[in-house]
């Protein structure tokens, strides 16, 4: 019940009764070590130099290197990825299902690339009872998580990306199919996620939440979702949740062996090969080397050397049709086989070929699986059937086609971002720019991506990149030019692209607000010059064709982008309460010097929260109008070069009477509330000028040579 919202208990009663079987945990089970890419990338019919290169994924993938060693030449390419880190193992997962898991991980959850190690050999079951004490021992205290709503957690399931690896619910219609339309199912097979329903749920929740903190390899990313969220989608996942019994475990009836006997055999087997527990490494004295080669360890010919892989792993070891126990079986089906062979006799070869940076991104994006969401070189993106869940929450957005709801194609990424918006959109925060788009960009861990940064730069660097120039030193440097370039008068370009807390006129395409934060100068140049050539696809016009001054218009648009901030938002965006000032919205009296009517040049408006306003001359230093209600509006200050005077917004504006004497104005102190007092020198005497808003208007107070005077200024 504690995973449940109660309103939405009925409903999972509902849920069980009629479509449980279209639950994501009932899909079609996946009967080998599955690696999504290389599923998705290789079939039977592939020739052995293509699937070669799958038979390289698996030996990474599978974690044979963490067992295996390769010649030096090998080792970034095929380095290993972390298992999951096992560390309150104890509080994630029953004993029961701990059992299952290590007996035999392909029977508990299809698909699994975790390895058996026990084949029943006498002893075994001991062992296997002996490991699950110890893991179970692993406790780690876990804050509460907010109570899940199921449906709630069926919906994000389905559009924040989950679907792009995982199975889509077979009683879940995507967005933009007709109720009565039939829709296709991926082709694809889906990432398992048949443990989910054996977690805790608060284990679930935090799992979800943070997925790095225990499979820090990034193969789950982190999905970027709330708390509320996380515990949604576990609630979700955890429908029909009943929890499995290890029949033979009882049946056995095993006696206690000891925590202290699971931890020696965890490390004896050599499970520390791929778990950490936390940030420990565990090691053992006297435990067995880890690391037989796959590369010739004496002067054998080559020959000699594939002979030796071919005894080490195709008959006795990985690969043999019966495996000895302690003796890791992946379940792989012939495809996966052919491929590591072919693979297995690449490596023997001590000098690997030499990638090159374009490679090096594709193999990397391959290991973690970005292709699932992006394209990049025509190679990737999500299939139809998967495609079909990427949603819009903004209607306005549809006209956009496929660039509105799919995550966008990573052609020259690395010539277009900075380095600072890379690091948001990898693993930091704040780099989303497509607010109208549902999935989630996730976060694979800073280890497992920061290196794609230089590769990207490399990879996509033009040989002659564009010239601007972006000194702010140049007379067309202006702001105010690119301003006007950017609104409806000038090339329009707000009828698309809206900016800071404005949307566009029209779709709601990316807002410019942070370009010169995110895009490279050169590749900003680059898209405005010849935006289908640079974004193929995109719905951005040739604005710059036939424009003689294109480049320096450029670069005048670079300017005002850069100094936004300060800047008046572009005509087509700005509206007149742009520039009002508003004491009560900003809860603190607002000072303003400027030409406003009443004052004149030197005039000095003082607006205070509760709807009372003041306007002093710094000229004849003197109070001359008081009004009530709106302040002022500073727009005339920004669009007109003459600057014609600020009238006062409110009602009641009343003229104050004239000074007496001669009046040097000497500046203003703020008090501790922000209230203005006035300085000046009348008749040679030094004078202090206070307004404070009073039950009937202003209270007047008047300090001259330390002698206060009082006064009420009243309608």
């Amino acid at each position: 019940m504690n995973s449940l919202k109660l309103g939405t208990f009925f409903a999972a009663f509902a849920f069980l009764g009629g479509h449980l079987q279209a639950h994501p945990l009932q899909a079609e089970p996946i009967n080998h070590a599955f690696v999504y890419t290389f599923d998705q990338f290789h079939i039977p019919e592939d020739p052995d130099e293509s699937l070669v290169n799958g038979g390289l994924l698996l030996l990474g993938e599978l974690n044979c290197t963490t067992c295996h060693a390769v010649p030096k030449a090998w080792e970034e390419r095929l380095k290993a990825k972390s298992g999951p880190d096992l560390s309150g193992v104890g509080s994630r997962l029953d004993p029961d299902t701990l059992w299952l898991m290590i007996r035999s991980p392909q029977s508990r959850k299809k698909g699994t690339q975790m390895p058996g190690l026990f084949a029943g050999a006498d002893g075994d079951d001991e062992k296997v009872e002996a490991l699950v004490e110890y893991l179970s021992s692993l406790k780690k205290d876990l804050p509460e998580v907010p109570a899940g709503d199921v449906e709630r957690g069926k919906e994000l399931y389905h559009k924040v990306g989950c679907v792009a690896c995982h199975e889509p619910a077979k009683d879940v219609r995507p967005p933009k199919v007709a109720a009565d339309a039939e829709f296709d199912k991926p082709g694809n097979a889906s990432v398992p996620i048949a443990l989910a329903d054996a977690y805790d749920f608060t284990a679930l929740s935090h799992f979800l939440k943070n997925p790095l903190a225990v499979r820090p390899s990034g193969r789950m990313p982190d999905m970027r979702i709330s708390a509320q969220e996380a515990s949604d989608i576990a609630a979700y996942l955890h429908i029909g949740r009943v929890a499995e019994k290890a029949a033979a475990r009882a049946a056995l009836k095993i006696p206690k062996q000891g925590v202290e006997k699971g931890r020696k055999i965890f490390q004896e087997m050599n499970c520390v090969a791929c778990h950490q527990m936390g940030t420990a490494v565990l090691t053992v004295a006297g435990s067995p080397e880890p690391a037989s080669s796959f590369a010739k360890a004496t002067e054998d010919t080559k020959a000699g050397t594939i002979k030796r892989v071919k005894d080490l792993v195709v008959d006795k070891g990985c690969l043999a049709e019966k495996q000895p126990s302690g003796t890791p079986r992946y379940d792989l089906n012939e495809l996966e086989k052919r491929a590591l062979k072919l693979a297995l006799t690449m490596v023997q070869n001590e000098d690997a070929p030499k990638l090159t940076v374009q490679e090096k991104v594709d193999w990397q994006m391959t290991r973690l699986n970005c292709y699932a969401c992006h394209d990049r070189d025509g190679k990737g993106g999500p299939e139809d059937p998967r495609a079909q869940y990427f949603g819009l929450n903004d209607s306005g957005a549809e006209s956009l086609g496929q660039l509105g709801n799919l995550p966008p194609n990573l052609d020259k990424v690395g010539r277009k971002l900075t380095r600072g918006w890379f690091e948001k959109v990898l693993w930091g925060k704040d780099g989303s720019v497509r607010p109208y788009m549902d999935t989630h960009m996730p976060s694979f861990g800073r280890e497992q991506t920061e290196m794609m940064i230089a590769w990207l730069n490399e990879a996509d660097a033009l040989e002659k990149p564009f010239e601007i120039d972006v000194s702010g030193l140049a007379k067309h440097h202006r702001a105010e030019a690119g301003r006007q370039l950017l609104g409806a008068k000038g090339l329009a370009c707000v009828a698309c692209h809206g900016l800071k807390d404005r949307k566009s006129l029209g779709p709601p395409v990316i807002r410019l607000t942070h370009t010169v934060e995110r895009l490279q100068p050169e590749y900003f140049k680059e898209l405005l010059l010849n935006p289908q050539v640079t974004q193929p696809g995109t719905v951005m016009p040739p604005m710059f064709v036939g424009r003689k001054k294109a480049d320096l218009e450029i670069e005048s648009i670079w300017t005002y982008l850069r100094e936004v901030e300060g800047q008046p938002l572009p005509e087509g965006l700005m509206s007149s309460e742009d520039f009002e000032l508003k004491p009560d919205e900003e809860k603190r009296v607002i000072v303003f010097r400027s030409f406003i009517e009443g004052a004149g040049t030197h005039g000095i408006g003082v607006g205070f929260p509760g709807g009372l306003n003041a306007l002093f001359d710094a000229k004849t230093s003197r109070w001359t109008v008081i009004w009530k209600g709106r302040f002022l509006d500073a727009m005339s200050n920004w669009q007109d070069r003459s600057m014609p005077p600020i009238k006062p917004l409110g009602t009641d504006v009343k003229t104050l009477p004239e000074a007496t004497g001669e009046r040097v104005y000497s500046g203003y102190t703020l008090g501790k509330d922000g209230v203005p007092t006035f300085r000046y020198r009348e008749d040679g005497q030094q004078v202090e000028d206070t307004l404070r808003p009073a039950k009937g208007g202003f209270e007047h107070v008047i300090s001259k040579n330390g002698k206060l005077t009082k006064e009420v200024l009243s309608w």
